[in-house]
């Protein structure tokens, strides 16, 4: 079996980007990438996670970016691209809009398409998901989704 090992140090330069905050205010974000793995046992199925040092196709991969924000702060937005070997599964907010064309329209995948037809997950290129102040203000939050290995 061929395995590929996960950039690691690709995914952590992907372009996440954090805002719209005036530039005295920073949002710092960073990120994760943990390999997800299931093992029958006695009483049932039993999921682990372990931080991705390789994986092959077919693994699911768990990405978490873990924010930071000034108290104070309005609220902001988070996106990242989908990186390409990776196709995009689900998220912890089921609020996230997603982008099918890289990044140049949003919406919910449940109501993107893809011409004439409706998206899948497949068709996923970018992530966005908006920090409300209420949220902004607890100072740090964690986003997670998760993917599997193409």
């Amino acid at each position: 079996m061929v395995r590929t090992i996960l950039a690691l140090g690709a995914y952590a330069t992907l372009a996440l980007a954090a805002y719209p905050l005036a530039a005295s205010e920073q949002v710092a974000l960073s990120r994760a990438v943990f390999l997800e793995t299931a093992t029958s046992t006695p009483s049932g199925r039993m999921r682990s996670i372990a931080p991705a040092e390789s994986v092959s196709r077919g693994d699911k991969v768990i990405l978490v970016v873990e924010w930071r924000a000034p108290t104070h702060s309005k609220g902001f937005t988070v996106s990242s691209p989908v990186p390409a070997h990776l196709t995009y599964a689900r998220s912890s907010d089921d609020s996230v809009e997603v982008s099918v064309d890289g990044g140049r329209n949003w919406g919910l995948l449940d109501s993107t398409r893809m011409g004439s037809r409706k998206a899948t997950p497949e068709d996923v290129t970018h992530l966005r998901w908006r920090i409300p102040a209420h949220k902004a203000r607890s100072g740090s939050g964690r986003i997670t989704y998760s993917a599997f290995v193409r």
